[in-house]
């Protein structure tokens, strides 16, 4: 039998966002209402030039901004180059956007409608293809794993991680750079009957990575993907994620998410259960991302797992998120920062952050399995942690019947000296 990936960390994060360049950032934008004038729209050209980008979308772009930042995060290319260095076969992609082309789709529909397919342009023609995000992450940055295009709703985000973590889990590939993005233009905001200021303009990024993979290299882990679930109503979720009523030590809730008096819902489609009831206990803090970004639709829960990996890291650090907890918050300001500095002192530090020459000679060989079995060899299975240390975050509408969760929590320093390099799995594909 063969050694497994172990559980799934987090390697790698990246955004693309007006005003909020890393996980902290994102929380206390969110934490604390913006005044003054709007951030001014995220200039992709200064972090990925201009050059080969002239026909790309505007999500492609931002999409490439964030996927860029995560791999040179996760140590997986270097601060000066593009392409990874471990076989690029070990990495996947899994993006998610609802809107992301559809200019160009509609666009492109309306010309062929008025006139006929001659005058469309060949350049711009492929943007309207629904995987062209993913699809040019992948190209970019030479990654030859699977490669997946999520447009499924407000879940859409959450359901992303779940399957870049499942392509990681199964043995298919070691890591995997998980997208979600959104923008705003006239197509979008005459479908959606919103203005441009009321959506999201950006992206974010996560590289996914097993355990055993990311010790190998030497990388260290932001975070441990938890439990992930996907039910028809939020209470039902927020139960199976958390049974028995454990209270998580926050709360990334669904998109405008509103609360009534405590024990009633505010109302259908705000995201309470079909019970009306609120899930969550009152003292634990709310933090609602699109307060923040604007309505993000499919990159909603991508978005959330950043901004949970800011509150992980202040958690650790022992200090508070932000002062209050923005304008979902249930609470006082003093059990926020009580909660949180007791998480902190309970952290242990993940593994030292070091990357070299080394890691890509380690991934030599490595191929994209197709299955992974754990034996008596396994790495070992997941350390319990305390909900009162994990970040609860949901996304969906009950209105629709569609409702994801999923917990993330700290990793401990399990990281060992010399750890042995994992052999391949049977079926791992051959370069």
């Amino acid at each position: 039998m063969t050694r497994g990936p172990g559980e799934v960390v987090v390697t790698g994060v990246g955004l693309a966002l007006p005003g909020a360049d890393t996980p902290d950032a994102l929380l206390r934008r969110t934490a604390c209402a913006v005044t003054g004038p709007a951030a001014e729209p995220f200039d992709t050209a200064a972090r990925i030039g201009r050059r080969g980008h002239r026909y790309k979308d505007r999500a492609t772009r931002l999409a490439l901004c964030a996927a860029l930042d995560a791999l040179r995060d996760a140590r997986l290319i270097p601060s000066d180059g593009e392409e990874v260095t471990v076989p690029g076969d070990t990495v996947g992609v899994v993006a998610s956007s609802n809107l992301g082309n559809l200019d160009t789709a509609c666009l492109t529909a309306a010309a062929i409608a008025e006139r006929s397919a001659v005058d469309l342009s060949p350049m711009s023609l492929p943007n309207a293809s629904s995987n062209v995000i993913a699809s040019w992450v992948a190209i970019r940055h030479g990654l030859r794993g699977p490669n997946l295009m999520l447009c499924n709703g407000a879940t859409s985000g959450l359901d992303a991680v779940h399957w870049g973590a499942a392509l990681v889990a199964a043995g298919r590939v070691r890591r995997a750079v998980v997208i979600g993005v959104e923008t705003h233009n006239a197509v979008v905001e005459d479908l959606l009957g919103r203005s441009a200021d009321e959506l999201l303009d950006g992206a974010a990024a996560l590289v996914v990575e097993g355990a055993r993979w990311a010790e190998g290299r030497g990388a260290r882990a932001a975070a441990t993907l938890g439990r992930y679930q996907r039910r028809a109503g939020l209470s039902g979720c927020v139960e199976a994620l958390l049974p028995g009523g454990a209270a998580p030590g926050v709360w990334f809730t669904p998109e405008r998410y509103a609360e009534g008096p405590a024990g009633t819902g505010a109302g259908a489609g705000t995201g309470t259960g079909t019970d009306g009831a609120v899930p969550v206990p009152e003292a634990v803090p709310r933090y609602d991302v699109t307060s923040a970004v604007g309505r993000a639709s499919g990159a909603l829960g991508v978005l959330q797992c950043v901004a949970a990996i800011g509150w992980l890291a202040r958690a650790e650090a022992g200090t508070d998120a932000a002062p209050g907890a923005g304008p979902q918050a249930v609470g006082s300001e003093a059990a926020e920062r009580r909660a949180v500095g007791s998480e902190g002192a309970e952290r242990r530090a993940a593994g030292p952050q070091a990357a070299g020459p080394q890691a890509a000679g380690s991934e030599a060989g490595a191929g994209s399995g197709t299955a992974c079995a754990a034996g008596p060899g396994a790495a070992p299975g997941p350390v319990p942690v305390p909900a009162s240390r994990q970040a609860l975050i949901t996304s969906g509408d009950d209105t629709a019947d569609a409702v994801a969760g999923l917990l993330l929590r700290p990793t401990p320093d399990r990281c060992h000296p010399h750890p042995p390099r994992a052999p391949l799995i049977s079926m791992e594909c051959s370069r």
